[in-house]
């Protein structure tokens, strides 16, 4: 679908109803939970606001583990739109248990209300992202999970101030609660009957109805695949340092900024606020491609900000906010710092839904986020008892967040560190980003799935890394063994599966081996690109394409799509004037071009005709 930006998304069925249903069941979640924390400090039900908040989501926490293998069976094995359907009339049922517990004030029948509620999100978590590859194509999964994640961080935070303002303290402010969410149960169900049906993916399953033998068969089943575990855990962990950041700041602005609660929604709503913006930037970010270098930008932001915020904020009591002392120069660069965080914290997330959208087997999805669930509820579970741990120790806010801060480090180092995939593809992304501007045209006939050859003129030693950071798909590079070892570029080709090949003079076995890999990538269903030319332009002027080309379509018959790169002659990766990279640079950010034509079907492949299709698309910009 031809679209100007991502919340075009937001205009057609498929997407639109499905945000409209999620947003509203978010928005009811938080608007009860925080209308009882609210109601609770009023009548001094628990003695501590940091016990209350944490106790509370611990209660909510507790189905996701119980029960998220049973969900994520059911998503496979079912018709996803109308599982939607269902759960979405169970929370208007829910709804109904905590009105009368709202009513009743019976402290225990709100637990269960929480509770059941918590069942919903539980149940509502697996199909929320096991369906969206079914309705949005693959380059709209970056655009969609952002609208989904900021959505959700948009519900929280809509539905905690409203549950704090709504707060029952009266019979009429209990009519207005009651009132209020019904309403959004009752919109959430509207919504979901215009969700357009979503094939079951694995119809045939047979259910374990074993709660506890089902949730350790997925959390087995997401360890198989070692890119999509580590993702799981890094969502996992993204969960617990929002957790204990939203835990946390009202002390925070309590202690150290001296703030009152007028000031603590202010600092809510700007940390959300960052995570949805992060969340909604990804698209453009990563050209509506899934872009992993995003996850190193952000897992930096998560632990540069944070670390800034501390030593650069006020010393705790230093200011107060309702009186002279006031110093708002210092409150204003906290908030930019936690605005920053936050925005770090979406550009981090996004990414991962959208790569185990892409890479989980479909009929597996459902089971997979289902073992997403898990590790989420139970990371947050022990991230709370940790942070009340530390605070028990004498931690203050500040302390606690350097300490999370410090912890995302090493835990980002570890993971990147065993899929060093996420530190090339953020080498890619930052070389890419920092030298060019991209114009890309007609990218969209790159095949989606399938195998296909790419060709491309052969400008500079970046050409590689431009293609792979524009194209739709992952692609295995078919370049010179030279360039193939060169430092640091080096690094990004081998976790690229890039292909070193020789000239039959310079290494025959180089040259042989390279044309098996060739076929084995192909014949895997994988992209592969080559550069005919078999060396970088000296002139600027294209070199004759080899005859590579015709053996590699000849021996495995697939598709050859025509590449065109513009506008690298003279960059300082090209050898205009002396060789590569022994000059100064000349400019950075300047403007490239990468178009692609219409696939050619393999007995129609001719080197001489690729020559010249390429030759007229690169037209006279070198």
């Amino acid at each position: 679908m031809q679209r100007s930006s991502q919340f075009d998304l937001l205009k057609s069925r498929r997407f639109g109803a499905f945000f409209a249903a999620q947003f509203f069941g978010a928005t009811t979640d938080n608007l009860f939970r925080n209308a009882l924390l609210a109601a609770w400090a009023v009548a001094s039900v628990t003695p501590d606001s940091r016990v209350r908040a944490m106790f509370l989501s611990l209660i909510f926490v507790l189905p996701f583990l119980l029960i998220s293998g049973l969900v994520g069976q059911l998503t496979d094995k079912f018709e996803k739109s109308q599982l939607i359907r269902i759960i979405k009339a169970i929370e208007i049922l829910i709804v109904l248990v905590a009105a009368g517990s709202v009513a009743t004030q019976g402290f225990y029948l709100e637990l269960v209300a929480l509770l059941l509620l918590g069942v919903q999100s539980a149940l509502f978590g697996p199909v929320k992202y096991a369906i969206l590859p079914q309705l949005l194509d693959e380059r709209d999964l970056i655009g969609g999970n952002g609208l989904v994640v900021a959505g959700t961080l948009l519900a929280i935070l809509f539905g905690s101030i409203l549950g704090v303002t709504l707060a029952p303290h009266g019979g009429q402010s209990m009519v207005v609660l009651t009132a209020t969410l019904l309403a959004f149960a009752a919109a959430g169900f509207l919504a979901s009957l215009a969700i357009p049906p979503a094939q079951p993916m694995a119809p045939g399953l047979v259910l374990d109805r074993n709660p506890v033998r089902a949730s350790l068969e997925v959390m087995r089943k997401a360890t198989r695949d070692r890119t999509i575990f580590l993702s799981i855990l890094c969502i996992s962990w993204f969960w617990v340092f929002g957790l204990v950041w939203i835990t946390e700041l009202p002390g925070y602005v309590r202690d150290v900024l001296g703030g009152n609660t007028s000031l603590l929604r202010w600092v809510l709503v700007v940390f959300g606020l960052g995570i949805a913006t992060g969340a909604l930037f990804c698209e453009r970010l990563s050209a509506r491609i899934i872009e992993l270098g995003l996850v190193p930008l952000g897992a930096l932001g998560l632990t540069v900000f944070p670390l800034w915020m501390v030593l650069a904020g006020p010393a705790a009591g230093s200011l107060a906010v309702d009186g002279s002392s006031a110093d708002w120069s210092v409150i204003l660069r906290v908030l930019v710092l936690m605005g920053l965080t936050g925005v770090s914290g979406g550009v981090f997330v996004v990414p991962l839904y959208a790569l185990i959208q892409q890479r989980a087997a479909p009929s597996e999805r459902g089971r997979i986020f289902a073992a997403n669930n898990l590790y989420n509820g139970i990371f947050m579970c022990a991230g709370s008892i940790l942070a009340l741990l530390a605070l028990a120790a004498g931690l203050s806010a500040p302390q606690l967040f350097a300490v999370v801060a410090l912890m995302n480090a090493a835990i980002t180092i570890y993971i990147f560190s065993v899929i060093p995939e996420f530190v090339m593809r953020f080498i890619v992304w930052i070389l890419v980003h920092t030298m060019y501007r991209v114009n890309k045209q007609n990218l969209g006939l790159i095949p989606d799935t399938g195998a296909a050859v790419l060709v491309c003129n052969h400008v500079s030693y970046m050409d590689a890394l431009v293609i792979m950071a524009n194209s739709p798909r992952p692609t295995r590079f078919v370049m010179t063994y030279k360039i193939f070892r060169i430092p640091v570029l080096n690094f990004v080709f081998r976790h690229a599966k890039t292909i070193p090949i020789a000239s039959s003079r310079e290494d025959p076995e180089i040259l042989a081996a390279a044309y098996d890999r060739i076929a084995e990538e192909l014949e895997s269903g994988h992209l592969v690109t080559i550069f005919p030319e078999g060396r970088l332009t000296t002139t600027g002027d294209m070199n004759e394409f080899k005859k590579g080309i015709e053996r590699i379509v000849e021996r495995t018959p697939v598709p050859v799509v025509p590449l065109a790169l513009q506008g690298l002659w003279g960059s300082f990766f090209s050898r205009k004037d002396s060789d590569a990279v022994l000059k100064l640079p000349r400019r950075l950010w300047s403007r490239i071009g990468l178009s692609a034509a219409p696939e050619i079907p393999p007995g129609e492949v001719d080197s001489q005709a690729l020559h010249d299709q390429v030759l007229a698309m690169r037209g006279g910009w070198r």
